[in-house]
């Protein structure tokens, strides 16, 4: 195994791939996906593990809180930080079109897709399959920055919760992959936040719909609903929702009234 070689783009690329979907307590050279990263890489568990560290210092979240230890960056970690953050829909694309290929296996089985519900072929297969990897890379990387845990409420079931999209999908393209326009809701408030019902104020608490308090007083709706109210949600470990976004919510889809 080569010690003390340069890592690639390509290398890096997936690297950050990588940092993006799984969670900061995971970035260990013990990780199973750390090892097998490392196996196709040539590389040491250790390295990738070193690697991933790297990104997660460059991760403002984690810059805002202090986390000791995260330091080493280069300039080539640098760059494909930027490049990810300046086209999300591209670079988690085409990331994960590389790990595919060092696995050895199609870009849909490694992304988990269905293929007997993607069109046979031409270009609307390939159109088809660029969207499902990056709803795949959305939500692995948005469950991941949460820990896999809903921002509201802390449940912890994998098939209950959604990566749920600030701006949806619709109306800002830019945004459809950017792990900063997502929350990781479970089934039932992410159907509220769609709907309205429920928004994020500028210091991330729960704000309520007026619409929700005037048209029941059961028990269930405060208990899942109106207790929420004035909490903040559980920040991500990394990708803190762009204020932005959040806004944009606030404005455009909350019921205020």
């Amino acid at each position: 195994m080569a010690k003390g070689r340069p890592w690639t783009h390509d290398e890096l690329v997936v690297a950050m791939n990588i940092y993006c979907k799984l969670p900061f307590g995971k970035l260990h050279a013990r990780n199973p996906t750390i090892i097998s990263l490392a196996e196709h890489l040539d590389r040491t568990p250790g390295s990738v593990a070193m690697k991933l560290c790297n990104f997660a210092s460059l991760d403002p979240v984690h810059a805002a809180r202090g986390v000791s230890g995260l330091t080493g960056a280069s300039q080539g970690d640098r760059e494909v930080w930027q490049e990810f953050n300046k086209d999300w829909e591209a670079r988690a694309f085409e990331s994960e079109r590389m790990i595919a290929e060092l696995r050895g296996e199609s870009v849909e089985k490694s992304a988990e897709i269905n293929e007997a519900d993607l069109p046979r072929e031409g270009l609307e297969r390939e159109r088809v399959v660029k969207q499902r990897v990056n709803q795949y890379f959305f939500r692995s990387a948005v469950l991941a920055a949460y820990d896999r845990r809903c921002c509201i409420t802390g449940l912890a079931v994998p098939e209950l919760l959604i990566a749920s999209h600030v701006v949806p999908w619709s109306v800002n393209k830019a945004a459809r992959v950017n792990p900063r326009n997502g929350l990781c809701l479970n089934a039932l408030h992410d159907r509220a936040f769609d709907r309205g019902l429920i928004t994020l104020t500028p210091d991330f608490r729960i704000a309520v719909s007026p619409k929700i308090r005037s048209k029941t007083d059961g028990l269930l709706t405060k208990r899942w609903i109106l207790d929420f109210e004035g909490k903040e949600i559980r920040l991500p470990e990394r990708f803190l929702p762009d204020a932005e976004f959040v806004a944009w919510h606030r404005d455009n889809v909350f019921q205020s009234t």
